[in-house]
């Protein structure tokens, strides 16, 4: 017997004793009345076996067959399923194997076969969190996480990532060799031709971000002379977006734990899928987004969204804003150098002057175009003629 049974059971025979009265009995053992004559009743008939549970040493009905729970412990050390943590796998092995089953289950099972965890779990830091920002597109993190996200199948990536602050929502995602300019470009365009432009954006303090030259000397600041920006920040300014700069990592920490999140569900995801290739995990991404926004997003405080539209005559191509400086200017023959390429010529009027009319910038679709008088002309390809040789020629040369 137990320690409680044990208990039960003294009670209830110096109440039939005579020691104490029924009433007492129940108080002492924080039980009805009507429940201390039922146990009366059955150690009257019993003895001490009366106090003992009926389903003690019996198999719970609802408890797993041996079947079942050997199939789990396969899938679980089964290549497809590898590093899988135990909520995880509790979701894949409902939606693939059709195996419904909680993760404290698969914990358990984990646990007696002596199967590590995916992860040490360490104790939690103590700090103060920052309060999430009452609406939504108020505040937007963005960054970078290079990682083995299709393990051996191809070379290391990063997945660019935007997420919002007031509901912890992926707004927009894509995956580069690399993080680069124009892969956080290409993020933003995401992000603003689906929901609108944000109201400030939260990065860290990478040089896509900053410019070598932002810091200013105490002469600089005292002439009034204006932070130089980079290409990313340049956008942003363009586009009424407050860039604010994180010092630490922990400053972001909204989309620091959200690739650990991803890190930890997206490989087996991309595994499962058979992807192999930069370009198809890039064309499953908005399944991962939605089922991930489905489980993860919270409502926000406020129902107001501080997404702004583009304006009707604002750049709907993006095609100034999201371009980069190729840093070569047009000569005096209208046309633009450039190495081991036929020159291009700028559509321009014929009764324009257009000597260094401005750097060169290149779009996300590889098109160039210069500036003049504050308008972007495009750039097209210009022909050479090739010098022709007569047979005559030919014959005097020979």
């Amino acid at each position: 017997m137990s320690k409680k049974e044990l208990k039960r059971y003294k009670v209830i025979s110096q109440w039939i004793e005579g020691y104490i009265t029924g009433k007492q009995a129940a108080e002492l053992l924080s039980l009805s009345l009507r429940q201390v004559y039922r146990l009366k009743k059955r150690v009257l008939e019993e003895d001490e076996n009366g106090v003992i549970h009926k389903n003690r040493g019996r198999k719970p009905a609802h408890a797993l067959s041996e079947d079942i729970r050997q199939k789990i412990l396969n899938l679980r050390q089964s290549e497809t399923y590898r590093h899988c943590n135990d909520v995880h796998f509790s979701e894949l092995l409902a939606k693939q194997e059709g195996i419904r089953v909680s993760p404290s289950t698969v914990r358990r099972i984990r646990c007696q076969a002596n199967i590590p965890p995916k992860r040490k779990r360490r104790p939690a830091k103590v700090h103060r969190p920052r309060d999430r920002k009452p609406q939504t597109g108020m505040l937007v993190q963005i960054d970078g996480s290079f990682h083995r996200w299709l393990e051996d199948r191809a070379e290391p990536m990063a997945l660019l990532a935007a997420i919002d602050d007031a509901t912890g929502k992926i707004l927009a995602a894509v995956f580069r060799r690399q993080e680069d300019t124009e892969g956080y470009f290409l993020l933003i365009r995401q992000m603003i031709e689906q929901y609108g432009i944000p109201m400030s954006i939260y990065s860290d303090r990478h040089m896509i971000f900053c410019s070598p030259n932002e810091k200013r000397s105490i002469e600089q600041e005292l002439a009034g002379e204006t932070m130089p920006l980079s290409q990313f920040g340049r956008a942003l300014k363009d586009l009424g977006i407050t860039h604010i700069k994180a010092m630490t990592p922990q400053a972001k920490g909204r989309i620091e734990r959200l690739f650990q999140t991803l890190q930890d569900r997206w490989i087996v995801e991309l595994r499962l899928r058979g992807i192999q290739t930069q370009e198809k995990a890039n064309q499953v991404l908005p399944e991962l987004i939605k089922e991930h926004n489905e489980k993860f997003a919270v409502a926000p405080l406020e129902p107001e969204n501080a997404f702004v539209p583009l304006e009707p005559g604002q750049d709907p191509g993006f095609d100034s804003l999201f371009s980069r400086s190729t840093d070569r200017r047009t000569r005096r023959n209208h046309l633009l150098p450039r190495k081991n390429v036929h020159p291009r010529r700028p559509k321009f009027q014929s009764n324009h002057s257009v000597q260094n009319a401005g750097a060169s910038t290149k779009t996300l679709d590889g098109k160039l175009f210069v500036w003049y008088k504050g308008k972007p002309y495009a750039l097209k390809e210009a022909t050479r003629n090739k010098a022709s040789t007569s047979p005559e020629k030919k014959k005097e040369s020979s």
